[in-house]
């Protein structure tokens, strides 16, 4: 796999990450069959790619861009679509995690 490769899945990794807590709070504790399948293929696709951008990259840089990724969104798709409140503190927050994402991506050398 290509740096270039494995910076996409990374990045698919984080997304579906986001779609995998969206579908474990829309399991509602593991009761509604539909969601809880989805939450499981979800899960194992996002473990696999970031598994395989691993391959390539350095493990705490793509960790922590994956987590940022999936953290940050979870957060505004929960604003978005479940009405979670939005406040200075979490837009503080996002802020946060959005720039160390962005400077561990510049400064990545593996």
């Amino acid at each position: 796999m290509t740096r270039q490769a494995a910076w996409l899945a990374l990045i698919a990794a984080g997304f579906l990450d986001v779609a995998w807590a969206l579908a474990v709070k829309q399991a509602d504790g593991y009761t509604r069959p539909a969601w809880s399948v989805a939450s499981l293929i979800l899960l194992a696709a996002f473990v696999y790619l970031l598994g395989r951008a691993m391959q390539v990259l350095a493990l705490g840089t793509a960790y922590v861009v994956w987590s940022g990724i999936g953290a940050a969104g979870t957060m505004l798709v929960g604003v978005a679509l479940l009405r979670e409140p939005v406040t200075p503190a979490r837009i503080a927050a996002l802020v946060l995690i959005m720039g160390g994402v962005v400077m561990l991506r510049s400064q990545a050398s593996g």
